[in-house]
């Protein structure tokens, strides 16, 4: 299924890099933090829905949600 063209996989690779590009707008840390975990779990889907899987976005979204996280909760 696709829409404007674009399969609705990729749409999800398009709203994980819109999310993370966003997020850099944030003035306050915690709310980048929060935006770009939000992108990462994106990113994350979008690796595993690709056939056949894409292995370094996964990992990659996966440390830097971790990160996020970490970080986000460390108080």
């Amino acid at each position: 299924m696709n829409f404007l063209g674009i399969l609705w996989i990729e749409w999800i690779g398009y709203l994980a890099m819109a999310t993370v590009l966003l997020s850099f707008l944030m003035k306050s840390v915690s709310k980048l933090r929060q935006i770009n975990a939000i992108g990462c779990l994106l990113f994350v889907l979008y690796g595993f829905l690709l056939q056949p899987a894409s292995l370094p976005i996964i990992i990659t979204n996966t440390a830097i949600f971790c990160i996020n996280i970490y970080y986000l909760f460390r108080k």
